[in-house]
């Protein structure tokens, strides 16, 4: 089963997924396969692994040679240069930067990383992905010359997340920022979703299971957490749980 195809089965069963985001640049190899394999263990339903500085081919290469053999989840490179491309990973998360000031995040790059699938990475299912930074915006939002979206400009994100769709993005991702110091709002997750069809993938600054369920329960498809993970393990399990709980329970409501 392709990538894609696995995440939104996986979608209609629980109603929101959980991804684990790992960033090789701030664990060490063997912290990486601890944190993978325990996230895999706690029920996550894929791993996610990139950043927004300093990560080499090289390194990943290391990284996911590692625990390849050893994942039943998928493993999703979330590529922050030309230079994120592991032949060790399932698929790459495809991304352009809708609302970044600089042209070179919405598409110079992403036609750089295009020659690079076609000749060394055909391995890889590419899986397109408008992201949008929304808030504080974190370093992802510094790196890539974004103009974050405010927290409270509901219009703005329905306006990038509507022309996501008529563009043809596969699906869509609400990114606060590793670190945020809040998560994406309910509201904006809610009138967002009521508006497009495509999976909405929403992450940075969720650090409890009580804001994991509510983003859930709001909208998300996805729910996207890694400074947790590594700041506190402990709690990946019960954010998780909260983000299946939420899921269902919308699914079960009848709401979109």
């Amino acid at each position: 089963m392709k990538v894609k195809d696995y995440l939104l089965s996986r979608i209609s069963e629980v109603g929101t997924i959980h991804m684990t985001l790992l960033d090789p640049d701030k664990v060490s190899a063997r912290e990486f396969r601890e944190l993978a394999l325990m996230a895999q263990e706690y029920g996550s339903d894929a791993l996610m692994v990139g950043g927004s500085l300093g990560i080499s081919e090289d390194q990943l290469d290391e990284y996911l040679s590692a625990v390849k053999g050893l994942l039943k989840i998928p493993i999703i490179l979330f590529p922050g240069s030309v230079a994120n491309l592991s032949r060790y990973a399932d698929a790459v998360f495809f991304l352009s930067v809708l609302n970044s000031a600089d042209p070179y995040f919405i598409v110079g790059a992403q036609v750089q990383a295009s020659v690079l699938l076609l000749k060394r990475f055909r391995n890889l299912e590419p899986i397109s992905l408008a992201y949008i930074i929304v808030g504080d915006g974190g370093a992802v939002g510094y790196i890539s010359h974004a103009r974050p979206i405010p927290y409270d400009r509901d219009d703005i994100a329905l306006a990038y997340a509507y022309a996501a769709q008529l563009i043809g993005f596969d699906m869509i991702y609400l990114e606060a920022g590793s670190g945020a110091r809040e998560p994406v709002r309910p509201r904006m997750v809610s009138r967002v979703k009521s508006l497009v069809n495509k999976p909405l993938i929403v992450g940075g600054g969720i650090r409890d299971p009580a804001k994991a369920y509510e983003l859930a329960f709001s909208g998300a498809d996805a729910i996207v957490t890694g400074t947790i993970v590594e700041e506190n393990p402990e709690l990946l399990k019960d954010v998780i749980r909260s983000t299946h709980e939420g899921g269902m329970a919308r699914k079960n409501s009848g709401i979109k």
